[in-house]
């Protein structure tokens, strides 16, 4: 399937691609040949401007008109076959297992979405008037919710299905009535263009106004600034870095007009494993640990970055410590992991740098590496330091985006309840403990809730189940929005807001707020 490399605007491509940008392939570790565009300030406008024509019809539309788009985009995602698998895979680096799992979950989000707008799911509340009420009558409220207008969204470096191009924030965004203006992310433009592709045949099948989504294509920084402070733009959905993240934040804060930001800026995901745990469990628990942290080559936002373990070396038993085994193991596990390649050559640059940085604090010791691979790739690191080397260094309590995880030896139970008072906000957070170990699991659950999205039991952080219950969000730094979810359906919630009618007659009601 042959790729223009251009913006995607109102049904059309278009844009100047002869000083474009490339994609990276990062399996072969070269350049691809595709020119991309980077998108002008008119193109930019005229994206956001379509948009805004577009949402007074697709707002309209009812729920079921709504669900049949979502499910025809999930279609026509299908069709494009192995050429999509094809292209997201040389631009990530990602095994093909991996994106054909994830093109599955973007379906899913799809399907999950139209399922719910076809059952009526998402709440009213209507209370009629009466009139006989003493000593004033009272008036017939109803409560819905309407649409916000048009959402950009920012496509997510390491999920270039599932959180990019008809990712989750476009699912839930389209399903609350918003058209999209999608800022494709400049390591997958193939892989997003491929998606707008199939959007573009979903919008043509169901007769739907074209400005309802838009692809933009572009290295410049100046682009994502004009689209987060466009006057047209009602909300922002990104999944990325904290520094990007709080770049956009401030630039958001700087416009006349208020507006939410979604946010989901990643997380250490501190993993707790107790007393007894460690005793019975600890060689098992720490292969698994090594498994999920070098899933991805650890480019999960979910990946376990911090592992505390209490040290019973002191113990004063003659065998060999359970805190001991447990090292050993983990570094047994991890010596034998091979060297993997990572999304973008600037993220492998910035791992490398942050492991480098780490071997240079004292206290701090690198305990295992992966195997050596090529240049290009990536060897996994396991760290080890204490609790109060942690505290002390601001350096270590930042994620390292990628295969490496620190683990912190704790004296007693006590140390374990302070590092949840010095934490900050994390997406996710599990506890690994046996029925002995129930008391202390529970001291430490009531704290650690305050600190995370979701708090895990004795599984592993890496993998989001798609479904009503999910939370994927968090305390800042892990989310701008604690108040949200960025992933299963409560996250139409961030795209729509109240509005009660109050007596108005009933052919002024949207249907489902009528008798």
């Amino acid at each position: 399937m042959n790729l223009t490399g251009k913006n995607l605007i109102s049904g059309e491509f278009s844009g100047d691609t002869s000083h474009g940008f490339t994609a990276f392939n990062a399996q072969k570790n070269q350049p691809m040949a595709t020119l991309f565009t980077n998108a002008t300030e008119v193109e930019v406008n005229s994206a956001i401007t379509r948009a805004n024509e577009a949402f007074l019809s697709y707002s309209q539309l009812s729920a079921n008109e709504r669900a049949t788009f979502l499910r025809t985009i999930g279609e026509q995602i299908i069709a494009l076959g192995d050429d999509l698998v094809d292209v997201a895979c040389a631009e990530t680096g990602l095994p093909a297992i991996r994106i054909q799992g994830e093109r599955g979950r973007t379906v899913g989000q799809l399907n999950l979405f139209a399922d719910l707008l076809d059952k009526q799911e998402y709440q009213t509340v209507i209370e009629q008037g009466d009139s006989a009420r003493q000593p004033l009558p009272k008036p017939d409220t109803r409560l819905g919710y309407l649409p916000l207008g048009v959402v950009a969204v920012f496509g997510a470096s390491n999920f270039p299905l599932a959180f990019s191009t008809a990712g989750g924030d476009t699912a839930s965004a389209l399903a609350a009535g918003c058209p999209i203006v999608m800022k494709a992310h400049a390591a997958h433009p193939g892989t997003a263009e491929l998606v707008a592709t199939a959007i573009l045949k979903a919008i043509k099948q169901c007769n739907i106004d074209a400005g309802v989504f838009s692809l933009i294509q572009g290295k410049k920084y100046q682009i994502s600034t004009q689209i987060v402070t466009h006057p047209l733009v009602k909300a922002v959905g990104f999944t990325g870095s904290e520094r990007v993240g709080m770049i956009l934040q401030a630039q958001i804060n700087q416009r006349v007009e208020p507006i939410p930001f979604y946010g989901e800026l990643g997380s250490l995901n501190p993993q707790f494993i107790l007393t007894n745990k460690l005793a019975n469990q600890g060689v098992e628990i720490a292969e698994q640990l090594v498994a999920s942290t070098l899933m991805g080559q650890g480019q999960f936002c979910t990946s376990p970055g911090i592992w505390l373990a209490i040290d019973d070396s002191q113990s004063g038993s003659c065998d060999l410590s359970s805190y001991q085994n447990f090292i050993d193991k983990a570094k047994a596990t991890m010596i034998t992991q091979p060297a993997g390649v990572m999304l973008t050559p600037s993220i492998r640059s910035a791992y490398n740098e942050q492991v480098t940085q780490w071997q240079t604090i004292q206290n701090v010791n690198l305990i295992a590496q992966g195997q050596q691979g090529e240049a290009f790739q990536c060897r996994s690191a396991l760290f080890a330091t204490d609790l109060s080397t942690f505290i002390k260094n601001k350096t270590l309590q930042e994620e390292i985006f990628g295969a490496c995880a620190l683990i912190i030896k704790c004296a007693d139970f006590a140390q374990m309840l302070q590092f949840v008072t010095i934490l900050k906000g994390n997406l996710t957070a599990s506890i690994h403990a046996l029925d002995g170990d129930l008391m202390q699991a529970q001291q430490l659950a009531l704290p650690l809730a305050h600190k995370v999205g979701r708090l895990i039991y004795n599984q592993m952080p890496t993998g989001v189940e798609v479904c009503a219950s999910m939370n994927h969000g968090g305390p800042f730094p892990a989310s701008t929005a604690i108040t949200t979810t960025s992933v299963g359906s409560e996250a139409i919630n961030r795209f729509r807001r109240p509005i009660c009618y109050q007596n108005i007659p009933s052919e002024l009601l949207p249907q489902i707020l009528r008798d």
